[in-house]
């Protein structure tokens, strides 16, 4: 019984602050979803679009939502850019970003890349950071790719 209170605050302190999205969803959980499962969960995109890779098979496919836009690779989602994720939104301070985060994996100037390791394969979660120090875009993206 004395350990109770011990298990909560440690919940409390390490589960909490990395809770998804005000709706419960990981949003890590996107990748990797088929077109189906995609319009399954959002219906029909607001709008599509193709992005340019530096080869011919590095195109992609985007499908725009309210929740982000899904980058699709053959059949599948293989990158998310959102507004949004893990408590960061697009406007808020490099600062928040590392006092979240702690030392990133990889960074320059204009971004900042963490690991997200608790998935089926690799993630990375990229912030990139316009010229005063704020969030200017959110990726989650399949590193493996």
């Amino acid at each position: 019984m004395r350990k109770l209170p011990f298990l909560l605050i440690f919940y409390s302190l390490t589960i909490v602050p990395l809770w998804p999205q005000a709706q419960g969803e990981d949003p890590a959980s996107f990748i990797g979803c088929t077109l189906e499962e995609l319009i399954g969960r959002f219906g029909a995109p607001r709008s599509v679009y193709a992005v340019r890779g530096l080869h011919e098979w590095d195109d992609d496919v985007v499908f725009v939502y309210d929740e982000g836009d899904f980058y699709i690779i053959k059949d599948r989602v293989w990158q998310v850019g959102l507004s949004y994720a893990y408590l960061i939104r697009v406007g808020d301070s490099r600062a928040a970003v590392h006092l979240s985060f702690g030392q990133s994996l990889n960074s320059g100037e204009n971004f900042a890349i963490f690991p997200l390791g608790w998935h089926s394969w690799p993630l990375g979660l990229r912030f990139n950071f316009d010229s005063t120090g704020r969030v200017t875009a959110i990726f989650i993206y399949r590193s493996d790719i």
